[in-house]
Formats: C-alpha cells, structure tokens, sequence
C-alpha cells in the first residue's frame, strides 16, 4: 500500500511557476492583438480571444462552451446564460458586436452545428479545446504582444473587462453578477482593491 503512495505521487502543478493573481489586459493590448489576429487571419483565434474578454468566464466554461449556447438559430446572440462548473450559478453575459462578428466567421468557415463544441479541440482524445490548450495559446498572445508571461495567464481574460467596468463605474455589486460570484468580498480580492475603498463605495451605495 504504501509503494502505491509512493508510486502515484505527482509533481506539483505550479512548481517553478509565479503563482498570484493575474494582470488584466490594457485596451491598447487588447486592441493590438485583435488588429493583429486580423490581419493574419486567424479566425479561430480571434473568437476564442472576443469571446473570452466579453463572457469573462473562467478558462474551463469559455473551452466548454457549445455553438448553441451563444447562439439563436444560426445567429450568435447579443447575450448569453451559462451555468458556471465551479460554482453551478448560472451568469449572464454581453456578446458585443465586433466579438459576434469574430465568432459567426468561425462557426461558418468551421462548419460548426448547435449541439457542437464551439472550440474544437485538434487532440483526438479531447472534445473541446482543454484548459491546458487555452493557456498555451493565451501565453503565445502575450508573447506577441511583447509582455511578460509570467504575469498573465486565462485569468487575465477573466479579469480585463470586470476590472474595466469597475474603473469605470465603481459598481462592486454590479461586477459581482458579471463574474458571478457568490460573494462581494470575492470580487473585492479578484478585482485587487482595498477593502477600506470597498467598505466606503459600498457605504455610499446603501440605499
């Protein structure tokens, strides 16, 4: 019993890796990579990085995701509802209209039907594009971009449009719904701010 232990102990995942919370994307980032994945047509590409700022969902349920999930009819709608894996609450989503532009391309010229994976994977073995797949992709992004990798990861994608609306509007309840999550002080520590500035926005919001 004790040689199986042994046997089946794993190296941690995040051995030699910064582990911590990740940066969001600047606009001008997020603007030179779509101008980019554009100009040398890479459709799939260009959805997966669209969809993924707009739904801020977490890398397992943007890989997830099927056509008919974004979709009405054979149009990709201009919002969405998923039922998030980790927590199993739904959240409701904005598709704008250059991210829905990105993404009918790629089901066209992909062939992809309703009950499809939207992102296919090119691994026999895997349905959908895995979470390990994402992140790889995500950190050939970076690089492109001339940013350090070790600080960015999917949850970068999670975070730049939340972390943008709050900015914008100091909304803490509103982002909230966005990520979904359960808890306020769940978007306080995602979205990295101090919990004094919380305490007062959240102080002049009372009604």
């Amino acid at each position: 019993m004790e040689a199986t232990h042994s046997a089946v102990q794993r190296e941690p995942w995040n051995k030699g890796k910064i582990v911590g919370q990740k940066a969001p994307f600047k606009v001008k980032d997020i603007w030179a990579l779509r101008v980019r994945l554009q100009m040398e047509h890479r459709v799939r590409e260009l959805a997966l990085f669209n969809l993924g700022i707009d739904s801020k969902l977490r890398g397992c349920d943007l890989v997830g995701l099927k056509v008919r999930d974004i979709c009405h009819g054979d149009q990709v709608a201009a919002r969405a509802v998923v039922m998030q894996h980790k927590t199993q609450r739904p959240v409701q989503f904005e598709i704008t209209p250059v991210t829905r532009d990105a993404v009918q391309k790629w089901i066209k010229q992909a062939g992809r039907k309703p009950e499809d994976f939207l992102f296919p994977s090119r691994v026999h073995a895997s349905p959908h594009l895995g979470t390990r797949q994402y992140s790889r992709i995500l950190e050939g992004w970076v690089e492109e971009l001339g940013l350090d990798p070790a600080e960015y990861g999917t949850h970068s994608m999670r975070r730049t449009k939340a972390t943008l609306i709050y900015r914008r509007t100091k909304n803490l309840r509103a982002v909230q719904l966005l990520l979904g999550h359960a808890k306020l002080e769940s978007t306080v520590r995602y979205l990295g701010i101090e919990v004094d500035d919380a305490l007062e926005i959240s102080e002049q919001t009372e009604i």
